[in-house]
């Protein structure tokens, strides 16, 4: 594996354990407005970004390359309403998209078969991610003043949970 390629596996490893950090900052927001669905939602979100970022770190050391960790920055704290959180979650996502797309053309123009392979499961795993944030967006925006919709909603994501998917 190249040079080039242990950089930007790395720092997409690292984007993924930054990822968690703005969940987190997410659920703690929602938190603070006693939304505990909607801060579950984005917990479920922070642990399914460290699941992804431990794969990249597993990754590297089983193709005898190093982890390497770098500083987090800091997080958004502060959001108007639910939809803009959301809406904040849904850019966050596109960005890593566009990040894994870059990962993929370094392997691809590298004929790195194996890290092709692997970043695939990341990618399908973008689209299912993004669909997700559109698709709450859009109940977000339905149910504009509607509180019992609202609530009903965050009654849903209390109940959301991460279990691993099988390797």
């Amino acid at each position: 594996m190249s040079k080039e390629l242990t950089e930007a596996l790395n720092e997409q490893m690292n984007f993924e354990f930054y990822s968690a950090h703005v969940y987190l900052a997410m659920a703690a927001y929602c938190s603070s407005k006693s939304l505990d669905g909607f801060a579950n939602f984005f917990i479920v979100q922070a642990e399914e970004e460290r699941f992804h970022g431990m794969k990249i770190y597993k990754f590297l050391n089983d193709r005898g390359q190093r982890a390497t960790l770098a500083a987090l920055p800091e997080p958004k704290n502060e959001y108007s309403s639910m939809l803009d959180v959301f809406e904040h979650g849904y850019a966050h996502e596109q960005q890593n998209t566009k990040k894994f797309y870059n990962l993929a053309d370094i392997a691809l123009n590298e004929r790195e078969h194996a890290t092709m392979y692997f970043l695939k499961w990341f990618i399908d795993e973008q689209v299912e991610e993004e669909a997700l944030f559109d698709n709450i967006i859009q109940k977000l925006r339905r149910i504009e003043k509607d509180s019992n919709a609202f609530y009903m909603l965050d009654a849903e994501f209390a109940k959301r949970s991460f279990t691993a998917p099988a390797e």
